[in-house]
């Protein structure tokens, strides 16, 4: 049990510096752009705000699917991968499972899903927050004027 909470901790501490990293690159690439480009272009931003989360929990999944496949846990990486998913999207349909010697995984990378999703959430949420704040200040100060 041991054994598993530590791998599950080192792979935790992976994906929670994977979607750090996403998440600075985001704002980063936000910061560099004028606000009146996306502000302007809402529904674009908005888009593309929404793939580069999805691609970051992507990452995040096949850190977990390389690792079932690694440890020859799970035959095929398809199966690690579509296990990895049902488990880090706490869906988790059992159709495709551990063994008793590392079930555990699969409730922490459970977890860990639950709070990059809620993180990911969060951070959306505050970014198109951000986005209206900004253009219905300028339309304020247009209508106004």
């Amino acid at each position: 049990m041991l054994n598993q909470l530590a791998i599950g901790s080192a792979l935790i501490v992976i994906t929670v510096l994977v979607h750090a990293t996403c998440i600075e690159l985001i704002l980063r690439v936000m910061l560099a752009i004028k606000k009146e480009i996306y502000v302007r272009w809402r529904v674009v931003t908005f888009a593309l705000l929404i793939l580069a989360i999805f691609a970051a929990h992507m990452i995040e999944i096949w850190v977990w699917a390389v690792f079932f496949f690694f440890i020859e846990e799970i035959s095929t990486f398809e199966a690690a991968l579509y296990f990895s998913t049902s488990s880090f999207t706490t869906v988790g349909f059992g159709d495709v499972t551990l063994t008793e010697e590392w079930r555990l995984l699969s409730s922490l990378e459970a977890t860990n899903g639950m709070i990059l999703f809620g993180w990911s959430t969060a951070f959306i949420f505050a970014v198109i927050r951000g986005i209206y704040d900004h253009h219905y200040r300028g339309v304020e100060a247009y209508s106004s004027s």
